[in-house]
């Protein structure tokens, strides 16, 4: 197992790590909307969305990896009904590469954010699209 980190996303609020490599996959842990100094980025879903999507790019790309390598998302919703406007900003990101998704609605996420996205990729495959 190799664990994976950068400053360019924001470092855990907790005992865990941004993402580990093991066994030719690299597990993220679940990114909410703070900015890699800590800050939340306190706008809408859509601008939630974005840093959470910039983050996850950016423990991805410290790993090796990009966004055409993930096999599998899931994303935890505050509101269900903000799927859509979430799908629009997920989809500008994978553009033509469709993983698999689970998306659930919880009680409530940490710092209270709206949205958060955690996925599995492929370590090594750089597939591209």
């Amino acid at each position: 197992m190799k664990e994976i980190s950068t400053k360019d996303a924001p470092q855990a609020i907790g005992p865990y790590s941004q993402a580990i490599e093991a066994n030719g996959f690299i597990f993220t842990s679940g990114q909410i909307a703070l900015k890699p100094d800590g800050t939340l980025e306190s706008g809408d879903i859509e601008h939630q969305t974005h840093q959470v999507m910039k983050n996850l790019y950016y423990v991805l790309e410290a790993a090796g990896a990009h966004f055409n390598d993930v096999v599998k998302t899931t994303i935890f919703l505050a509101n269900m009904n903000d799927f859509e406007k979430v799908n629009e900003v997920y989809a500008h990101y994978f553009g033509l590469h469709k993983p698999a998704r689970s998306t659930v609605a919880v009680k409530t996420l940490p710092k209270n954010v709206l949205v958060e996205i955690e996925c599995i990729a492929l370590a090594g495959a750089n597939y591209t699209y």
